[in-house]
Parts: structure tokens; sequence; C-alpha cells
């Protein structure tokens, strides 16, 4: 083949995979951006239900609920 045959086929390669390139993009922005969101929300959930935060919590619900007025 020569060059300007390899020119042609990449360019057509480049228009077939310029047309398929949206396509179900938003869904898969959306599924990354679910999967992220559940990865925070399960680390948040790590964290506060770990030992110390639920200590801390109780400790100062204790404290405000023991004030004397």
């Amino acid at each position: 083949m020569s060059f300007d045959h390899w020119r042609a086929a990449a360019r057509r390669l480049s228009e077939l995979v310029a047309l398929g390139s949206d396509e179900g993009m938003s869904t898969a922005e959306y599924a990354v951006g679910t999967i992220a969101a559940a990865a925070f929300a399960a680390v948040l959930y790590a964290v506060v239900t770990g030992s110390s935060v639920v200590s801390g919590l109780g400790s100062l619900i204790g404290k405000a609920l023991s004030v004397k007025l």
C-alpha cells in the first residue's frame, strides 16, 4: 500500500471513531459518578461508625444532657 492509502485508511478510521465517540458518554459519566459517590459514602460510613467517633459523639451528647441550667 502506498502512503496515500494508509492516510486514507487512518482518516476513515478516525471518522468511524469520531462517529461513535459521544454515544453513551452520559451513561458512562453517570456510572462513574455513581460509583464514586457510593465509594465516598462507604468511606464516610466507616469513619462515622468508627469507635473513636461514636465514643466522641456519645461523650458530647452526655455532656450536653448533663448541663445544669
